[in-house]
Parts: structure tokens; C-alpha cells; sequence
């Protein structure tokens, strides 16, 4: 399948940039896309790493929704050894995207580190994607003890009839 095509199907819309896989499930499907610093329409993007996996997204929502950003924030600021670790992650996060600033580009651009962050924690989904995408992310490995495996036993998306990708709907949340 078309990687582009899947992206989009699982994100409910077309992708703003090119679609790099950075990361994939055990079917083979996109989890993580690496995002550029400047979207198709030159619009600064501060996400470097893009979870598009409806299970880990949907799976990271719940521990939001349950103060999970807040847990995340207390056990950094609990643990130096653990507050070293981020702050590396973050530092790491920034430099690496704003390596991929085109040369001479002089437009606004956004700076920071995970999704964007100062020091703090965002976004799980932001920080999940970036462990994910093989990095070094404690808050992104906290995450992901809570939500993996993927184990999903049929794909997010099929192809239809006509050939275009779609969210499959016969997909079910693994348990």
C-alpha cells in the first residue's frame, strides 16, 4: 500500500509534507512519520516525529484524558537522573530538526524541543512518537509501557473497492 494513502486514512486527512516513515507496527503499517521543519506550503512546523497509528493515538488520548501529561511532568521533576535524560531528549529533539532547516531560510521558526516544548511535557503523543522513531525519550518510554504492545490482528486501513485507502472498518481495538 501506498504510504502516503495510509497516512492520510489514518490521520483523517492529506499529510502536509512528504510522508516519511519512520516507524512501523508488526502488519507493516505506518506508526511514525518524520515531519520536515517547513510544510509544503512553507509553514514552520515544530513536530519532527508524527504518530499516525489510530491505536497508539487513540491509547495515548486516554492517559491524557486521565492527567497523564501532568504524571509525566511530576515524575520528571521528581527524578534527576530522569530530568537529565528529557532534558537530552529535548535538546537532541531540537537540534535534529533544525538541522533539516533549509539553508538560508530566513522566515519565522518555531524552536524547542519535543512537539515544540520548552522545558516541560506537551504532548505524550509527540514524545511516544519519538521514542518510537528509535530515540532515546524517557517520557516517551513511560508512555509506551502503558500502551504497547500494537497489537492489532487486522489492519487500520484496507484498500476499497476503487483502489483508495481507507480507515478499515472492520478494524477493532485489540484489548
Amino acid at each position: 500500500m501506498d504510504d502516503r494513502g495510509v497516512v492520510q486514512a489514518q490521520i483523517g486527512r492529506p499529510p502536509r509534507s512528504d510522508v516519511d516513515v519512520t516507524a512501523r507496527c508488526h502488519l507493516g503499517l505506518p506508526v511514525v512519520t518524520t515531519v520536515p521543519p517547513l510544510l509544503d506550503d512553507d509553514t514552520p512546523f515544530p513536530t519532527l516525529y508524527w504518530l499516525t497509528c489510530p491505536l497508539a493515538s487513540k491509547r495515548i488520548g486516554r492517559i491524557e484524558a486521565a492527567g497523564g501529561v501532568r504524571r509525566a511532568e511530576m515524575m520528571v521533576a521528581e527524578d534527576p537522573v530522569l530530568a537529565d535524560r528529557h532534558v537530552a531528549a529535548a535538546e537532541r529533539y531540537r537540534s535534529t530538526r533544525d538541522a533539516m532547516i533549509p539553508p538560508g531560510y530566513s522566515g519565522h521558526q518555531p524552536t524547542g524541543g519535543v512537539g515544540g516544548t520548552g522545558p516541560g511535557v506537551k504532548c505524550l503523543h509527540a514524545h511516544y512518537a519519538d521514542a518510537a522513531a528509535g530515540n532515546d525519550n524517557p517520557v516517551g518510554e513511560w508512555t509506551a509501557a502503558q500502551i504497547e504492545p500494537l497489537d492489532c490482528e487486522v489492519g487500520c486501513v484496507v484498500a476499497a473497492d476503487d483502489g483508495t485507502i481507507i480507515k478499515n472498518p472492520g478494524w477493532i481495538e485489540p484489548r
